[in-house]
């Protein structure tokens, strides 16, 4: 049965907050739903998603419910807190069944154990606008005992068909060269990876437009005298909707992402991949970096990475950063490719929501 979903995301991160939602939103617009997506920002999806999705609209944030009422299900994306208003209106409205819409909090990804543990949760409401109502939460995962990772139907059969040598070369890019992506924050160990890069010739960085862009001009302009960064070869990338995002972490050798949905797609991708994971100041994305990183058996050297790119380690030197040569990158990608495995094996995200919706409606 096909039903009408409100989809609420304010943006934090400008990509991967409205990025999940849109993957989400697209998907269940694929399958026959009706979805309104209720945003604080959608400048992104201008360039993120141009052509837009059949059975999805894009509203602006609002803090009152619309004339029709709350949708049959309402997701509250990463603990936005949608208007009291609202929630009035999801306390008043009942179905055509006598049933009050479905209120899921989709929250943030991680590999920490509370995921297992709190996933599909009822969170009953005591006081307020909303008394009486219960909001179920519903944590993405990596394992069975999670809500799963979102993952196009079509996804497997887009990449097999990817002309990878093609898009290399359209970029300049030849056979023996190390591609390697960079979407980033500002890593402390952005200035010796370009010094690292930088002493290699068969070395191209194609770098994603926004904070990725900005910080390598940062570093470039406080570049020491006689650094070999000047002597690598850089392409600044326009932005470019989800799908081409994908053919860049195919193409390239090596990919450095950002936040919870480029970590998604890199994983999907296969390829050799370092995790900038979105900095909180009280430092909990520590943990929650080595969960991760234990759930991907990672290996050592794909450890002291993520350590050194996300400051949790100092580097002893300006630039002794970890060499990446042939066999440290061929460990990475058994790695990657193993865990991609494990998680093709698990039932998509959209599948297992849709299943608890029919489960609690």
């Amino acid at each position: 049965m096909n039903l009408r979903w409100d989809i609420f995301c304010q943006v934090i991160d400008n990509y991967g907050d409205i990025g999940v939602c849109w993957r989400l939103a697209a998907q269940l617009g694929a399958r026959g739903h009706q979805v309104r997506l209720w945003v604080d920002d959608a400048s992104a999806l201008a360039w993120m998603a141009p052509r837009g999705a059949a059975g999805v609209q894009v509203l602006p944030w609002r803090e009152d419910a619309p004339a029709d009422g709350p949708g049959d299900v309402v997701v509250e994306a990463f603990g936005c807190e949608i208007a009291p208003d609202f929630i009035a209106a999801i306390a008043r409205h009942a179905s055509a069944k006598g049933q009050k819409p479905l209120w899921i909090n989709l929250e943030y990804l991680s590999a920490e154990d509370y995921v297992e543990r709190c996933h599909r949760l009822p969170s009953p409401l005591m006081s307020g606008p909303g008394k009486g109502l219960t909001r179920w939460f519903f944590y993405p995962g990596f394992t069975p005992h999670t809500g799963g990772l979102l993952r196009e139907p079509d996804l497997a059969a887009r990449q097999a068909a990817f002309e990878r040598p093609a898009w290399r070369t359209a970029h300049g890019i030849g056979t023996d060269d190390l591609a390697v992506s960079l979407f980033c924050y500002e890593p402390p160990a952005l200035g010796p990876l370009l010094d690292l890069l930088g002493q290699r010739s068969d070395a191209r960085l194609l770098v994603t437009p926004g904070r990725a862009h900005a910080a390598v001009l940062n570093e470039i302009s406080h570049q020491p005298l006689h650094s070999k960064r000047e002597q690598l070869s850089i392409s600044n990338l326009e932005p470019r909707p989800q799908p081409a995002f994908d053919e860049l972490l195919w193409a390239c050798d090596l990919n450095f992402v950002r936040g919870e949905d480029s970590l998604v797609r890199a994983l999907w991708a296969g390829q050799p991949f370092v995790w900038q994971i979105y900095p909180q100041h009280d430092d909990a994305h520590h943990a929650k970096l080595q969960a991760f990183l234990d759930w991907l058996q990672a290996p050592a050297s794909l450890r002291r990475w993520h350590a050194l790119w996300n400051g949790l380690e100092q580097l002893a030197a300006p630039a002794a950063l970890p060499l990446l040569d042939a066999t440290t990158l061929d460990e990475w990608r058994v790695c990657v490719q193993a865990a991609r495995t494990r998680l093709l094996a698990q039932p998509d995200l959209l599948t297992l929501l849709m299943g608890f919706v029919a489960e609690k409606s």
